[in-house]
């Protein structure tokens, strides 16, 4: 199995102007724990997780302090990519031994969606049982 089979291919994303509180707007209402920060070409140049946040937050004890910067600040930069052809079990054991939870995915140069460590461990368990 493949990760255009499981990506979520219509996804909220940052750009890099937006802030935390756009970050945190986004994945409440989408429950997204992590976005990815696009630029004008739609190519993914970080990833903010909700832990990302938090950590934010312990540095600065407010996320109302913190709301009003640029998510990109907190973000994780030139984030790990993957193609929607790779396998799934190829992805999930990339993001296990990296410490990823979330995995853009990128074709022909553009943002096609995310897969997120439970997607693919859903998948797995799925393929198995079949």
């Amino acid at each position: 199995m493949r990760l255009r089979e499981v990506m979520h291919a219509h996804i909220p994303v940052l750009t890099e102007t937006s802030s935390v509180r756009d970050a945190v707007d986004k994945m409440d209402i989408y429950q997204f724990p992590a976005l990815v920060v696009v630029n004008e070409d739609r190519l993914p140049v970080a990833v903010l997780t909700e832990g990302d946040v938090c950590r934010g937050v312990s540095v600065r004890d407010s996320l109302s302090v913190i709301g009003t910067e640029p998510a990109l600040a907190f973000a994780t930069k030139d984030p790990t990519c993957a193609t929607p052809d790779e396998e799934i079990g190829d992805a999930f054991h990339r993001m296990l031994s990296s410490g990823l939870t979330i995995l853009p995915v990128v074709e022909d140069g553009n943002l096609a969606g995310i897969v997120l460590r439970c997607d693919l461990m859903q998948a797995l368990l799925m393929d198995a049982s079949c």
